[in-house]
């Protein structure tokens, strides 16, 4: 059965080419926002709309989202209930990656452009992913907006499977406003990613 347009998975609806949109304004992006604003994207939306993009293990270097429950969320400022992260190394209980929702969508988009140089293919579709790790990246100058994005998830506290999002709509998923933080405002929070990349 066809989807109707009100069940149109929401990577079909927004398409957005990354190298289209490094080259935009501060401006185009707040529109963008603002317009995918208006279709009240929620996480349980982006993580229903493609069940065969559902997976219960992650693989360093590909994107997924998934609703996460901190162990120690007492004692964190805060954190993001709904990450957007590209794994690159497991541990023994869980993963550690870069979140993209710490950084405000220029930025996010601008990130991912630099990463896009470790890609394993020019395909750019499920078989694609990033192949770097912590130590390629930590201190160099082009990547200091990585520096705020590490953050470790263990495996027992993710509460969804895992939408993995192909290649092709990367940039899509840097410009989708479902991040999810608790504790303080996406403002605060970029605020202090800011900060955090001046010192890098």
């Amino acid at each position: 059965m066809a989807k109707t347009q009100t069940m149109v998975d929401v990577f079909e609806r927004n398409k957005y080419d990354l190298t289209t949109a490094v080259r935009k304004s501060k401006g185009w992006f707040e529109q963008q926002v603002t317009l995918m604003t208006k279709q009240q994207l929620t996480p349980a939306k982006v993580l229903n709309g493609n069940p065969d993009q559902l997976v219960t293990r992650i693989m360093p270097g590909k994107l997924y989202m998934f609703v996460y429950d901190p162990k120690m969320k007492k004692e964190l400022p805060y954190y993001d209930r709904f990450p957007l992260v590209f794994p690159f190394s497991k541990t023994q209980d869980g993963f550690i990656g870069l979140n993209m929702h710490y950084l405000p969508y220029p930025l996010r988009v601008g990130l991912l452009d630099k990463l896009i140089g470790f890609k394993s293919n020019s395909r750019m579709d499920e078989t694609t992913r990033l192949k770097y790790s912590w130590q390629v990246i930590d201190g160099v100058s082009r990547f200091a907006a990585a520096q705020p994005c590490v953050r470790q998830y263990l495996t027992g506290h993710v509460r969804t499977q895992f939408r993995q999002v192909s290649s092709a709509d990367w940039a899509t998923a840097m410009l989708l406003p479902v991040e999810r933080f608790v504790g303080a405002s996406k403002q605060e929070v970029w605020a202090d990613s800011a900060k955090i990349i001046r010192r890098a």
